[in-house]
């Protein structure tokens, strides 16, 4: 294995975390309908049921930095392996519904650490030439694992009659042991090993399989990093302009839209006036949509950058959804002008936002933080996940989808200027250089 291989092989392992980040996240809307059925839910634990995987979510992004920091990053995505193994095999064979919701909330736990210390580590094992589509292949992984359980949970509903919601959700175990075995084979982050236990062998080991030509380049500058006085605490004023952008980055990510249109496509799609038939096309159209423009973005990041593709994206999704929230307010559904528009706004958001957020979140902190930096980021996604998903069907009936899609474009142009003004371009630059650019220590 040559040394490309090789860091493909490690980054596509951590990768394998956002596969069953998708999967597990998309796997419930197959389900959702025969757990309801089987175990009589109300509305409150129906409501439950589906978002309890979230709530989860919220936890593990939050948490997630610590045993990143702690046990170091290699072991933590091979807890997190764990967690998604037992969680699919847990609610296969679940024989009540609490059983179910502790096994869902373990899964749930799992996306959430996954999305803080997969990302964090092809960060740390990456060169900086490549990191940025390296980094994006975990957004990658999560589409293609989102599409992957739609096609799942389509094929398994046609053969599998008898209790097809037990496949559909236990058929996870197969990608997590792949997941499992694949972790024990890499190595662990030579920052880490630096940083945070003082291992200069085999730190130095790492950085010379990773890029031997500036292995020692790279050890002297994390090295320096050692020697300097530093504070390891995220909140101590050494790091607000990171704190900053990470949070502003992750709001944007939600108030978009995104994973309002996402989860609710079919019942936008009802609202103008197409039948329900097209729900099971605009599902898997939005899948196959967000995959294809996550790949092209994916091979354009490390060439323009990630502010040029961020500028790109915001004023795309400026466009599409001010055309959307004026179809709403002129009533104008005629032909498939909403539902082509949403498929264009999709587009967009995965050549940007999509492909962007967990790069540019893991590469702005600082080593010594970057493991609490991450989940904050990560944190921050997910609670407005949270929030826009809970309130979006009240505000679209409140006041209507003309008034809520606006406010996504108000929210767009917003993020344009955070763009313009506010973010750094760190494409091509050493880890240990973007953190010169912006951190007083």
């Amino acid at each position: 294995m040559n040394q490309k291989q090789r860091i493909f092989f490690w980054s596509i392992t951590a990768a394998l975390g956002g596969f069953l980040f998708g999967f597990d996240t998309a796997v419930i809307s197959g389900v959702e309908q025969s757990l309801q059925s089987l175990w009589q839910l109300d509305v409150w634990e129906h409501g439950l049921t589906v978002s309890i995987a979230l709530i989860g979510t919220v936890i593990g992004s939050m948490l997630g930095g610590i045993p990143a920091q702690q046990l170091g990053r290699k072991k933590t995505l091979f807890w997190i392996a764990v967690l998604y193994l037992i969680s699919s095999i847990g609610t296969a064979l679940a024989v009540n519904w609490e059983m179910f919701l502790i096994f869902r909330f373990l899964g749930g736990l799992g996306v959430g650490a996954s999305s803080v210390a997969a990302p964090m580590y092809i960060t740390e094992i990456s060169p900086a030439k490549s990191r940025g589509r390296l980094v994006a292949l975990f957004q990658f992984n999560i589409v293609l694992g989102i599409l992957v359980a739609y096609l799942s949970n389509y094929l398994l509903a046609e053969f599998m009659t008898n209790e097809s919601w037990r496949w559909m959700l236990g058929v996870q175990a197969f990608p997590s042991i792949i997941f499992l075995v694949a972790v024990l084979n890499i190595p662990e982050s030579p920052r880490w090993l630096l940083l945070a236990k003082g291992q200069t062998t085999q730190a130095r080991e790492v950085l010379q399989l990773i890029d031997p030509e500036t292995a020692e380049e790279t050890f002297i500058a994390i090295q320096k990093h050692v020697d300097q006085p530093q504070t390891t605490k995220l909140f101590s004023g050494s790091y607000s302009t990171p704190i900053m952008l990470a949070v502003l980055f992750a709001i944007f990510n939600q108030v978009s839209g995104i994973n309002a249109i996402i989860y609710y496509a079919p019942r936008i799609f009802e609202m103008t006036g197409l039948g329900k038939n097209s729900a099971l096309l605009s599902s898997t159209g939005v899948g196959v949509v967000n995959l294809v423009f996550t790949m092209i973005s994916l091979n354009l990041i490390d060439r323009y950058g990630r502010k040029t593709l961020m500028k790109i994206g915001s004023v795309g999704l400026i466009i599409t959804l001010a055309l959307v929230a004026r179809a709403f307010y002129a009533q104008d559904f005629s032909g498939l002008t909403v539902p082509l528009l949403l498929f264009v706004y999709i587009a967009f958001f995965a050549f940007s936002q999509g492909a962007v957020i967990w790069v540019f979140i893991s590469e702005i902190f600082p080593n010594e933080v970057r493991a609490s930096g991450q989940a904050l980021g990560s944190f921050t996604h997910w609670i407005m996940a949270a929030i826009i998903t809970f309130t979006f069907p009240y505000l679209a009936e409140r006041f209507g989808g003309g008034n809520t899609f606006l406010f996504f474009t108000i929210m767009m142009v917003l993020q344009l200027l955070f763009v313009l003004r506010l973010m750094p371009e760190t494409k091509g630059t050493s880890l240990e250089q973007i953190e010169r650019t912006f951190i007083s220590h």
